[in-house]
């Protein structure tokens, strides 16, 4: 049995970004199940794993890790999977595109804030998910021309970008967003669907 532990939800944006790092750096791992429709991630033994209350949490090396971004960012630097440039600018613009959307458009789109801000309703939910989303992977796109021509977002090989991006074309397809004029990221999406480990990754 491993030792490496993660407690997720396959449809949570956070756990399925760990997911492709934990596939890119070839790590078996154990799945545990934190139902966030039963509000099992408000558990008493949930909030000892994670005071926040949040997936995924990730025990690797002996540690136990918390927040996707923070997860990502010590697998890449302990398994070296470069995903993030060593040159400092370059580094500074591919966080800038992955914090786009885990950090300005993900928040918004959880489901404890949309249950809070439409009642959980359609189409007052689907209308709040295209309303944040749409102009989320605009953006993306427009910052996203600044890398050159690659078969993902930044390069050659996928980034910290391309494993944000992923995730939230999987809740842009649900809520009906379209994206077929953002021809960058159409690519990114055709690229990722050659890697197994994001296609190991996906929810469904």
């Amino acid at each position: 049995m491993t030792d490496v532990v993660l407690w997720d939800y396959p449809k949570s944006s956070a756990s399925y970004r760990v997911r492709i790092a934990l596939g890119l750096a070839g790590v078996k791992y154990r799945v545990e199940t934190v139902n966030l429709l039963k509000k099992d991630h408000k558990s008493p033994a949930h909030m000892e794993r994670n005071p926040q209350g949040l997936v995924p949490v990730l025990e690797i090396d002996g540690h136990r890790l918390t927040q996707s971004l923070a997860i990502i960012e010590y697998l890449d630097a302990t398994r070296s999977l470069g995903l993030l440039p060593d040159e400092p600018l370059q580094r500074a613009k591919v966080r800038a595109l992955a914090y786009g959307l885990a950090v300005d458009v993900h928040p918004v789109c959880n489901l404890s804030v949309v249950q809070e801000a439409t009642g959980g309703q359609d189409p007052a939910r689907r209308q709040w998910m295209q309303r944040f989303i749409r102009p989320g992977l605009l953006a993306f796109e427009a910052l996203s021309k600044g890398f050159g021509q690659g078969l993902f977002c930044t390069g050659a090989r996928p980034s910290l970008a391309d494993i944000c991006l992923i995730p939230q074309l999987y809740n842009a397809n649900r809520w009906g967003v379209l994206y077929d004029d953002c021809p960058r990221i159409c690519a990114a999406e055709r690229a990722a669907q050659r890697v197994p480990a994001f296609v190991a990754a996906h929810p469904e």
